[in-house]
């Protein structure tokens, strides 16, 4: 399809707005999980939560059905129609796996896991449990047997025992029955206990005569292809001219088996953009954009201690980032009369944000910066209405459109979604703004959430509760 993004990361944050439009059919349910899609997971909030609760003209919703599955009470949960409890990380066991992002260091091969270190005091089950007993009951082939019944008990045994190819598998260390193979062998029923005893670190260094050149380095390579990091044992040559581009080009162009775009504005672009060779030129965002009334670029980003503890709200993380602030170019900010602390909008093309500034100096001077997922909606997460969260926090994220601003340049008119289907990331770095002092009687008061109808939900984990446990695991 020529619709279709090549990563499919890059359109996430789309998808609240085409079940809402029904794009490119309408849907019955919309389950959501892991990502806070109702805030810091989205582009252009305000707009993706009335998507949310967006109704037809016979009063129905737009979306008919959510599930959110969450273990704290985030921003998106007030927006759906069935809550299903998780477990937090510290509850269940979790695989930072080599089949997707691993750790490994440049000296050697590294996964690890995450084993419980609480006992669930409530009625949950971690949502990969789920998953896998969802899998069975569907009888998805790669988790039911030749009769029909569930191939793996629970999460567990299927991240012991499901193998991409034989002997690869999740985890990559202490394979084989005896727990001796490390990298590829055949699933150890003890596997989850070995990652325990080493402290749930596995580490296989590679000898010197391995660790250089890797791309065409025979030892290395030659390892690679045994233990199934590459398919064959050819060098890795990393060429500046991307064949998979070029294919799409001669498709629009008509130039090959493939058919063309059935637009003449979506062949232009393809020709335009889907280049073989690297080129630059501005984001697509700017082009119906003036930089003289816009002359900010903004970006954010997720804090790591925020981003390893995935949807999580507790004191310690608190005490790291319990407010974001807006961080300027020291000299830029003297130039427009603003001082540490002071308060300001920041306003784009499609919405602003109330932010507060940080002078610094290790950040150019057309750039403002700051982190994501650290403000907050008032009344989320358990906190209390004076919470750092609310009052100081904000988030980037209302002032980038989901959309390219409408233009010729852009497809005769038509708004495309602010996606880069190459890197997934592109949203997160085109938008452009402007900044000016907030007034004493603009300071706006916080909003209460509109929630959608009876919800029927489970009891999900209070923060309250988890900075009560953390604070009895620091004292054992």
């Amino acid at each position: 399809s020529w619709e279709a993004p090549l990563a499919n990361h890059g359109l996430m944050h789309s998808v609240i707005a085409n079940a809402a439009a029904g794009d490119p059919y309408p849907i019955d349910t919309l389950l959501l999980f892991m990502a806070n899609m109702a805030w810091n997971s989205s582009m252009n909030v305000d707009k993706t939560r009335d998507a949310l609760r967006a109704k037809n003209a016979d009063g129905g919703y737009k979306i008919p059905f959510i599930v959110v599955v969450d273990a704290f009470a985030s921003e998106t949960i007030d927006f759906a129609d069935l809550v299903l409890p998780d477990t937090t990380y510290l509850e269940r066991h979790d695989t930072i796996s080599l089949l997707d992002r691993p750790i490994s260091e440049p000296d050697a091969v590294c996964d690890s896991i995450r084993a419980p270190i609480l006992e669930a005091d409530r009625d949950v089950r971690p949502w990969q449990e789920v998953m896998v007993e969802l899998a069975a009951r569907l009888k998805l082939p790669a988790f039911v047997n030749e009769d029909g019944s569930a191939k793996y008990a629970d999460y567990k045994d299927f991240i012991v025992r499901f193998e991409k190819a034989p002997g690869i598998g999740f985890l990559a260390g202490w394979r084989g029955r005896d727990g001796q193979s490390p990298l590829r062998g055949e699933p150890n029923p003890k596997q989850w206990e070995a990652y325990i005893e080493n402290e749930c670190f596995f580490r296989h260094p590679l000898p010197e005569h391995m660790r250089f050149y890797r791309f065409a380095n025979r030892d290395y390579l030659d390892f690679a292809h045994k233990v199934g990091f590459t398919a064959s044992t050819e060098p890795i040559v990393m060429s500046l001219y991307s064949e998979i581009l070029q294919e799409f080009r001669l498709g629009a162009a008509g130039m090959s088996d493939a058919p063309p775009p059935p637009s003449p504005e979506t062949r232009q672009r393809v020709m335009e953009h889907c280049d073989p060779l690297p080129f630059y030129r501005s984001p697509l965002t700017h082009a119906a954009v003036s930089a003289d009334e816009y002359p900010f670029y903004a970006i954010t980003q997720r804090p790591m201690a925020m981003y390893h503890s995935w949807d999580s709200q507790n004191a310690w993380l608190r005490q790291i980032h319990a407010s974001n602030p807006l961080f300027i170019n020291r000299a830029r900010a003297e130039s427009l009369g603003l001082r540490d602390g002071d308060w300001v909008w920041v306003e784009s093309h499609c919405s602003r944000v109330r932010a507060q500034v940080r002078p610094m100096e290790g950040v150019q001077e057309d750039t403002v910066w700051t982190w994501n997922a650290i403000g907050k909606h008032r009344g989320a997460w358990g906190l209390s209405d004076d919470a750092d969260e609310f009052k100081r926090g904000f988030l980037l994220n209302h002032v980038i459109d989901d959309l390219l601003p409408p233009g010729d340049e852009n497809g005769g008119g038509k708004r495309y979604g602010n996606c880069d289907p190459v890197t997934g990331q592109a949203a997160w770095y085109d938008a452009r703004v402007k900044i000016h002092r907030v007034a004493d009687h603009e300071i706006p008061k916080p909003a209460s959430v509109e929630r959608r109808g009876d919800a029927l939900r489970y009891q999900t984990h209070p923060a309250v509760n988890l900075r009560r446990t953390m604070r009895d695991i620091l004292t054992r």
